[in-house]
């Protein structure tokens, strides 16, 4: 963004547009802890924002340090552009974003009481008490200490002790978790991609015929497990694709760079360079950006990029080879 004009922060009450803010937005006095940070539009914040409350109407937005928000923080469900968080995002109460003309990307881990999520990507983990997404793409885990709620959404793993689900839900991990068995809306589908070909899909390779996204049925490929402790027992359901993975030994899952996609996902503003998965079938080669990999994620989503459903047939006398 150019043209941006630099603000020096004070008072109680903060309105930033078109404004390049250097450092970060942090209280100096008592008096600035109810501090309410107001973003329009066209702004970058090069440090940490702490503020009670924090809403962002419109993009673009580029935030470098952490934010944290006593009460609330909040994308306005008519933002356009792009709202970027590149560190940590918390809230003592919300962070919700119903932004679905915008590109929201949070390039960490997001923790809030309650979290509720709508055209999101999340390079990290979510911790909360309650978790709803819609749309959205988590590359790491989602993690809640009472509920969660799915809606065609990408997820790499998720734990709860109360989970619903809705639409497509697909799992980047082998295995999910929750305390009471999953509430699956009708017509909802489960599929895993840990044996997908993510990394020739990105570089827009041919999928390699062995690779695939593993369909799951919730009532047959869930596990319920017991654990006792001294004092207390307690039972978790699983849902995993362990058992139907029997050939996977066969198949060298490491040339699907599925890992070192996931990891530059996961460590983005870490890295000190930008990396790429190698040249494609046609010698051209596609860097590791945000972007890049947030379009990737939300093509498979929308199902613009198709992923071919893994073959369930093997050859028992390759397999006693192996």
């Amino acid at each position: 963004m150019s043209g941006l004009k630099e603000i020096r922060v004070n008072g109680n009450t903060l309105t930033l547009s078109g404004n390049l803010v250097k450092g970060g937005i942090l209280p100096e006095k008592m008096s600035e802890l109810t501090r309410t940070v107001t973003i329009q539009k066209d702004t970058v914040v090069e440090g940490a924002i702490y503020a009670n409350k924090i809403t962002v109407e419109s993009g673009d937005v580029e935030i470098k340090g952490a934010v944290f928000a006593q009460q609330e923080i909040y994308v306005n469900s008519s933002a356009k552009g792009t709202v970027s968080f590149l560190k940590s995002v918390a809230s003592a109460k919300s962070i919700t974003t119903r932004a679905l003309n915008a590109d929201v990307t949070f390039c960490s881990d997001v923790n809030a009481k309650e979290v509720s999520l709508t055209n999101a990507f999340v390079a990290g983990s979510i911790y909360a008490d309650e978790v709803t997404l819609d749309n959205c793409v988590v590359i790491g885990g989602v993690f809640a200490t009472t509920d969660i709620r799915l809606k065609d959404s990408i997820v790499g793993t998720f734990n709860a002790p109360n989970v619903e689900s809705k639409g497509i839900i697909q799992l980047l991990l082998p295995t999910a978790f929750s305390g009471q068995k999953m509430l699956v809306e009708p017509d909802t589908k489960f599929f895993n991609l840990s044996l997908a070909d993510l990394g020739g899909l990105f570089k827009g390779n041919e999928q390699a015929p062995e690779s695939g996204k593993i369909p799951m049925n919730i009532d047959a490929d869930n596990i319920r497990t017991s654990l006792t402790g001294p004092d207390t027992q307690k039972a978790y359901y699983s849902y995993t694709v362990v058992g139907k993975v029997l050939a996977a030994d066969m198949i060298d899952v490491d040339k699907f760079q599925n890992h070192f996609l996931l990891t530059a996902a996961a460590l983005g503003p870490q890295l000190l360079k930008t990396y790429d998965l190698g040249p494609s079938a046609d010698g051209t080669t596609k860097q590791l950006t945000y972007s890049n990999i947030r379009d990737f994620f939300f093509a498979i989503l929308r199902g613009q990029i198709e992923v071919q459903e893994i073959s369930g047939s093997f050859s028992m006398g390759e397999l006693l080879r192996n």
